[in-house]
Parts: structure tokens; sequence; C-alpha cells
């Protein structure tokens, strides 16, 4: 685990970094897409809303890069990657197979900081008195 999770964290960093940078600069063309993906990718496009996930994609693939806040960083990713899953799944199935890679480099990244996420899941939070 000591040389996969360092791969794994530089690949996902990677990955995100460089194709949350194609959600401005468009240096990988996709062919145009029909039916419910399409009308996804055309509603994201108009509306920007791709320079905000391509946003997050390239700040959290930086810090994960950068080795810092790499607990941040693979947290939103999560959320990133939750979306790109549920994408795939609902819409274009057949090509799951590299969100599916990203997934199992999350988890190597994620694992081992496991630890880190346990405040996440307090059953009852007290605000302390003043």
């Amino acid at each position: 685990m000591r040389i996969i999770h360092p791969i794994a964290r530089v690949l996902l960093g990677l990955i995100f970094g460089v194709l949350g940078l194609n959600g401005f600069l468009w240096f990988f063309k996709a062919p145009p897409m029909t039916g419910a993906a399409g009308d996804w990718q055309t509603a994201i496009t108009i509306s920007h809303f791709i320079w905000f996930t391509s946003a997050v994609q390239v700040i959290a693939g930086v810090l994960v890069l950068m080795n810092r806040y790499v607990v941040f960083a693979i947290f939103v990713l999560a959320a990133v990657l939750a979306n790109i899953l549920a994408y795939h799944i609902t819409m274009m199935p057949a090509t799951i197979a590299p969100a599916l890679v990203t997934l199992v480099l999350w988890f190597i990244v994620a694992w081992p900081l496991r630890a880190y996420f346990s405040a996440l899941f307090v059953d009852k939070v007290t605000l302390p008195s003043r």
C-alpha cells in the first residue's frame, strides 16, 4: 500500500485535473450525443454549469496531486464521482468503465484516510452551552 496509494493519488489527481480543464479548454472533443445524455450535455454547456463542475474538479484534482488537503479533496471528489456514476448508470451505461476505474482509484486513496471521516458519521450532535 505504500507504493499503490501515492500512484493512485497521482492518477486520481491527473484524471480530475485534466478532465476538469477540458470543461474550459475543450481539448478532448466528445462525439455528438443523442437522447437524454445529449440533452444533459447541451443543458450544462449552455447554462455554463459545466464551468462550476469543471472548476471543482480542477481544484480538487490539483489538491490531490499536491498532496495538500487530500481529505477535503477526496470528500469533494466523492460528490463529483457520485454524479458521474449517476450520469453513466442512468444515461450512458455502455461507457461506465472509466468511471468505475476512477471509483476504484478513489477508494484506494480514501481507504487509508477513513479515520478522518469518522466525524461525519456522528449520530447526534449537541451544541456547546454558553
